[in-house]
């Protein structure tokens, strides 16, 4: 494309951009609508599709219902494995033969563990939209869960663990936030998994778990692209039919997390922390619920950038922190919004807890300025909007209404609640979630940091590790 060329394609999408991010004040935002299909096989497989014909491509996911919320006691892990795993030998595929069957025709593939879900993805040339139904089908009902391929996928998680974990200063804060948010629920087990529980499971266990959770009637089959509906329904009914529904009930996690009464703390020291970092947690409602639409709003004006609130205070003007961050962690049960600071050197971890609080209670006390507020809808319809412009965002978005917000249609309705959101129900947010007994504080401190107690022989602190 001509420099020309790109300038006039820019200048069209900012106008087009603009056009739909100015509508909220006027109420007529309108995310251009995604018209899909439903249907459900005999089997139970739950089968959404979306014909788009404006490039000869196809994106294919498989969202399998189980993620680490659903790994058994004992066995973190299990979840994250059979992502791995799933790209082993089939009953009539090789080993990684997903990645020839993709890659050499110019298309790609992978998966990601969630603590909800697991999803598996190809997008390709659409002509070859039926050897991929076929492959996926055939990985659903015929693979091999045996002990040469759970050995070597064991071993590659474990190496995962140590690289992401172990090795970088802050890999152990987020498995530490996850593991001391939750006192009953399952997501206490952080989806990566444990070594040592990974080495203590055996190939009965997991072959009972991927018979368990890896079958029809806990799938959904999303397609988005360049296809005949008929001829699609055709392969689908042709490849996925035949996989058997076991007649065992599914199990599904009922625990459900109590309320905190009070505020939790913690302290963990880590060896190869070259800065102090402070986390808060606070407990919020799950990802379907209406107040996660105000809390996304607050993520993003508390550190949507470096003119978000977060950085101009704590980075920029009191300089107590290289890096302010919060995030809605939005789940399918409980979620968690968390807010994060690695401290500049030579600051304490008290002072930059006083200045969370103080940005906090800023936003329960005055609510946010119709500037701040803009631009934070503006910033989430632009992140959906681009998410729109492939196959791929399309199925993913899809996926994801229909299994964890139980509702397809939402793909299609959720901008416009979006788009309602107002200051008041930001600051009703704020007030509702952020409060002293529903908080969790974590220091995550420099061995260099620990301090003998008066009388104690070890020279350890009471949490630390």
């Amino acid at each position: 494309m001509s420099r020309l060329r790109q300038s006039v394609s820019a200048a069209c999408a900012v106008a087009l951009v603009c056009g739909l991010l100015l509508a909220p004040a006027r109420g007529q935002v309108k995310m251009p609508r995604l018209d899909f299909k439903e249907r459900t096989l005999q089997n139970g497989l739950r089968v959404l599709s979306a014909a788009d014909h404006s490039s000869p491509t196809v994106s294919i996911q498989v969202w399998y219902h189980v993620g680490s919320k659903d790994d058994p006691e004992g066995r973190s892990g299990f979840a994250h494995l059979f992502e791995h795993m799933m790209f082993k030998s089939t009953k009539n595929m090789r080993s990684e033969m997903m990645d020839r069957l993709t890659e050499d025709v110019g298309g790609d593939n992978n998966a990601y563990t969630a603590d909800d879900v697991t999803v598996y993805y190809e997008n390709i040339p659409s002509n070859y939209l039926e050897t991929l139904i076929w492959a996926e089908a055939d990985r659903m009902g015929s693979l091999n869960v045996d002990e040469p391929n759970f050995k070597s996928e064991r071993e590659v998680v474990k190496e995962e663990f140590r690289t992401r974990i172990l090795a970088p200063p802050y890999g152990k804060l987020n498995y530490y936030i996850q593991q001391k948010s939750f006192a009953r629920h399952p997501y206490r087990r952080p989806g990566i998994g444990s070594i040592e529980e990974l080495d203590a499971s055996s190939l009965t266990d997991v072959q009972n778990f991927h018979s368990t959770f890896y079958r029809p009637d806990n799938a959904t089959l999303v397609v988005v692209g360049d296809f005949d509906q008929a001829q699609l329904d055709a392969w689908v009914d042709k490849y996925f039919d035949r996989v058997a529904k076991p007649p065992a009930p599914l199990p599904r996690v009922t625990v459900k997390e109590p309320p905190r009464t009070g505020e939790m703390r913690d302290v963990e020291f880590v060896a190869n922390v070259p800065l102090p970092a402070v986390a808060f947690t606070y407990l919020v409602p799950p990802k379907s619920d209406p107040d996660n639409d105000a809390l996304r709003v607050a993520d993003v004006i508390l550190s949507g950038g470096e003119s978000s609130r977060l950085y101009h205070s704590l980075v920029y003007e009191q300089q107590l922190a290289v890096q302010a961050n919060t995030s809605a962690d939005l789940r399918e049960d409980v979620s968690l919004f968390d807010f994060f600071v690695i401290l500049a050197s030579d600051k304490k971890p008290e002072d930059a807890e006083r200045a969370l609080l103080a940005e906090i209670k800023k936003m329960q006390d005055v609510p946010v300025s119709a500037a701040e507020l803009e631009k934070a809808k503006n910033q989430l319809v632009t992140g959906q909007l681009h998410e729109r412009e492939t196959n791929a965002g399309k199925a993913g978005a899809l996926g994801d209404a229909a299994v964890l917000l139980g509702d397809p249609n939402r793909v299609n309705t959720d901008l416009e609640h979006l788009s309602k959101v107002t200051a008041a129900d930001v600051q009703r947010v704020m007030k509702k979630y952020m409060t002293d007994q529903n908080r969790l504080v974590l220091y995550y401190l420099p061995e260099s940091m620990r301090t003998k107690p008066a009388g104690s022989p070890t020279g350890t602190t009471k949490g630390g590790k």
